[in-house]
This record gives C-alpha cells, structure tokens and sequence, in this order.
C-alpha cells in the first residue's frame, strides 16, 4: 500500500509545482511586460492611456469593470496582452496554473480600483502584500493620482526600474524632437 501512495504524492507534488509555478510566471512575466513595452511607454509617448486611465472625470469602477467604451475596453485590452500572449505555453505545462493566473490577475484588476470607494486594506493583508511585493489599492490610487508613481501593476518591485526606464524613454524622446524640429526649420 505505501509503494503505491509514493508515486501518486509524487505526482501530485509535482502538479502542484507545475500550477504554482505557471501561475507565478504568467503574473511576473505579463506584468512585467504590460509595464515596460505598454504602460510606461504610453505615458510617455502617448496620450491614449493617460486620457483613459488618468483623465479628471474617470470613476474607477465603472471605468474597470463596467465601461462598454471602446476606448476603455481597447486600453485594459492591450495591458493584458502580454498575459494572453503566454497563455498557450503556460497551457501546455499546467492548464490549472494558466487559468489560476488569470483568474488572480482578473481579480486583482478590480481589487486595485475598489480605492474610489474607500476600501481600506485590512491591516494583515496589507502587510502580506507588503512582503510579497503585490500592489495594493492604495498604492495603486497613488498611480492615478500622479502617473510617475507606483508603477507595478501587480508587482511593486517594478517601480523603480519602470522609473528608470521613464526617463530614459523621456530623453529618447527628447532627442527625437530636437531632431525633428531641426529638419523642419
């Protein structure tokens, strides 16, 4: 009996694993290149997002859960690009972790725009999201408040380096424009 059971919970560690890691993957990887190749270089060479995400007459909820605007839908559309693109591989290692990560990913799109209604994160899960690095609505909030802060949307450890980024896209841009303005005078 118990030379049967060692195979079966090493089986079953092993999925575990498998669901676990896809799951952590798909979120890092898909957060890290909504920040880098979407969010950071919108707000820096485009207007589409800052207008959508930032604009004065913007309410949260309806903005992120319940806005049938194109524009809105286009903009939560291509920052979840980059967790869609690596669905089929995350899929073909565990279909469980896949649709883990997405779930979670979902769910903490609307748990980090319930701040318009004063939520409050409980102090315990607070400090969780603290020692985990994962974006609270407070923190997110700040974001909309000044788009060069608190940048991760899921992750907080991706601030500093987006910031970097920022400015280095801010000289690029910069750049461009000196040189642009030259061969048109």
């Amino acid at each position: 009996m118990a030379t049967k059971l060692a195979p079966m919970c090493r089986e079953l560690v092993v999925f575990l694993i498998k669901v676990v890691l896809v799951a952590a993957l798909l979120l890092l990887i898909g957060d890290f290149l909504s920040t880098f190749f979407y969010h950071v270089p919108e707000h820096v060479f485009g207007k589409f997002h800052t207008i959508v995400h930032h604009g004065k007459n913007r309410s949260f909820i309806h903005y992120a859960v319940l806005s049938k605007n194109p524009l809105v839908i286009l903009d939560g559309f291509l920052g979840a690009l980059p967790y869609f693109i690596f669905i089929p591989f995350g899929w073909q290692i565990s279909p469980v972790g896949t649709v883990i990560a997405l779930i979670l990913g979902e769910l903490h799109v609307i748990w980090r725009h319930v701040s318009i209604i004063n939520w409050q994160t409980p102090k315990a899960i607070a400090l969780g999201c603290k020692l985990l690095f994962i974006t609270t609505p407070e923190r997110h909030w700040q974001h909309h408040q000044n788009a060069n802060l608190a940048y991760g949307d899921i992750f907080t450890f991706y601030h500093v380096p987006a910031v970097a980024w920022m400015q280095f896209l801010m000289v690029v841009k910069k750049k461009y424009r000196q040189s642009t303005s030259i061969f048109k005078a």
